[in-house]
């Protein structure tokens, strides 16, 4: 089952989001939920690049090479 989730809007905010979903070809809701998820997709990766370039910096990044470690999880599985 579906939950839902209120978010209150003046009347300027309800017109532009009437206007997007009229563009993305959807229900404001449906447009909310996917600008939501795409934000929160983005700010994730945003985190993970600079986690990489700190330990990059720092010198503390640790890389695998791609073979190997499938090699390595084939024997660990018994392949």
């Amino acid at each position: 089952m579906s939950n839902i989730i209120s978010v209150r809007v003046n009347e300027t905010e309800k017109e532009i989001l009437k206007k997007a979903s009229t563009v993305y070809g959807c229900a404001i809701s449906s447009l909310m939920k996917k600008l939501v998820f795409e934000k929160l997709e983005e700010e994730y990766d945003l985190r993970v690049i600079e986690e990489y370039e700190k330990e990059k910096a720092d010198g503390t990044l640790e890389l695998f090479d791609f073979d190997e470690t499938v090699r390595s999880e084939e024997r660990r599985v018994g392949k």
